[in-house]
């Protein structure tokens, strides 16, 4: 009696999404290799020491309304390391002041106009604009965030609003970001509901009772960074960092991974008291900052560590590359300064660190939805052959999650075919 040898799943990339795929495949009678071509596990997930504290070099919270990454966080034995923010509320810093963040607003698309005004975010030009929103016919195809809320509101909505609002989610553009792809929620509302505002509004969920309510943002004590150790090890999967995959290789019987350099190539072949916990800044304004975060207000459990403020500040929107070569020391004197600025903080700093992420976030720019779609009716056709991450279906940390979930799912559908009966060739 022979025992077959199980199947050899390689997950490329690890990522969130990719040791996700991994941990999803735990249970399934297969080998898992996670390939990760840089020195470290994570992606966009780190963690490093700032004055004591343990603080996220990159993503710092998750959607807590959305339950695939407190699912997960709770499978791999951190649920109990879960805080929510302390403070949700934020900002923008516009037009030379610290302005309220509407709360009756979809990603900058207000739900209440007299709301929106009394803010001071948009100008009393662009709240009459507003007012007299322009009820155009549905686009037939895909088109930029600016064109479509630009041509009913009013582009000063787009400017001060809804692009900074973006920009902390893709540091992208909002003349370039594809409407469909990015705000995919009010793209399907504004379908049904005669005004965008309507839409909006729409898409505002009730208070919660006192029952019922719960934490909008949650973040790790230790950091979100501790999060892909811990799935690396809850999944049981062989994990290589280093490992940088270079070619894939479609052969008679499986595929074959090219790893490592082309000098010497390895083959793994066959296997199937701010008040406030921050604020934003629109690129109209003409600054480095773009978003800044009071940690330690937005998140509690770091002051007890350390008797410090913390504060986060994101620089770089795409494009931007001649201030992203700067080093790391004007960087950081750049950010203190516009942070006085705005806040008017001018306490000298204990510490500092500036983490860079070249190329990080992709851009759901006009056509997105399209090239997804071909990739996927592409993949169709490579049986064993998944794809994950946030390039596809969102950037966050759920969403990525969620990509991972289905892509493990097709991964474990696709060994049940080729168990079931005689495989064709190449399959």
């Amino acid at each position: 009696m022979t025992t077959a040898t199980p199947p050899h799943v390689v997950v490329v990339g690890g990522g969130i999404a990719g040791l996700a795929a991994a941990f999803f495949l735990r249970d399934q009678p297969v080998r898992v290799t996670v390939l990760e071509g840089s020195p470290r596990l994570g992606g966009k997930l780190s963690a490093s020491e700032v004055a004591g504290v343990p603080m996220d070099e990159g993503a710092e919270a998750l959607l807590a309304r959305r339950p695939e990454g407190v699912e997960l966080i709770t499978a791999t034995g951190l649920g109990n390391d879960l805080v929510p923010a302390g403070v949700t509320s934020s900002a923008v810093y516009t037009r030379g002041e610290l302005r309220p963040l509407p709360r009756k607003q979809f990603m900058g698309v207000p739900a209440d106009i007299d709301e929106l005004a009394a803010t001071g975010v948009v100008s009393a030009e662009g709240i009459g604009r507003a007012r007299h929103e322009s009820r155009l016919s549905p686009e037939t195809g895909d088109v930029s965030v600016t064109r479509y809320i630009g041509a009913r509101l009013g582009e000063e909505v787009v400017d001060r609003l809804v692009d900074p609002l973006l920009g902390g989610v893709y540091a992208g553009r909002s003349e370039e970001l594809s409407f469909q792809a990015t705000l995919a929620p009010l793209a399907a509302a504004a379908a049904k509901h005669p005004t965008l505002t309507e839409a909006a509004a729409s898409l505002i969920p009730a208070a919660p009772s006192a029952h019922t309510a719960g934490p909008v943002f949650v973040t790790l004590t230790t950091g979100l960074g501790a999060l892909p150790d811990a799935i690396a090890k809850a999944s049981g999967a062989e994990v290589r960092t280093g490992a940088m995959v270079r070619e894939l290789t479609r052969t008679e019987s499986g595929w074959r991974l090219t790893v490592g350099s082309a000098a010497d190539p390895e083959y793994l072949a066959d296997f199937p008291d701010q008040g406030r916990s921050g604020y934003l800044v629109p690129a109209i304004d003409g600054k480095a900052v773009k978003a800044v975060t009071f940690s330690t207000v937005k998140w509690p459990h770091l002051a007890e560590r350390q008797p410090v403020h913390i504060v986060r500040c994101s620089i770089g929107r795409i494009g931007e590359t001649a201030l992203l070569q700067r080093d790391d020391k004007d960087l950081a004197a750049l950010a203190a300064a516009e942070l006085a600025e705005a806040a008017g903080i001018t306490a000298a700093s204990v510490a500092h660190r500036v983490t860079r992420w070249g190329g990080a976030l992709p851009q759901y720019n006009v056509g997105h939805l399209d090239r997804v779609a071909a990739i996927r009716a592409a993949i169709e056709d490579q049986p064993g052959l998944a794809v994950a991450g946030a390039a596809y279906d969102g950037v966050g940390i759920p969403a990525c999650v969620a990509t991972a979930r289905s892509a493990a799912g097709q991964i474990v559908a696709y060994l049940a075919r080729a168990t079931a009966g005689p495989r064709e060739p190449g399959n």
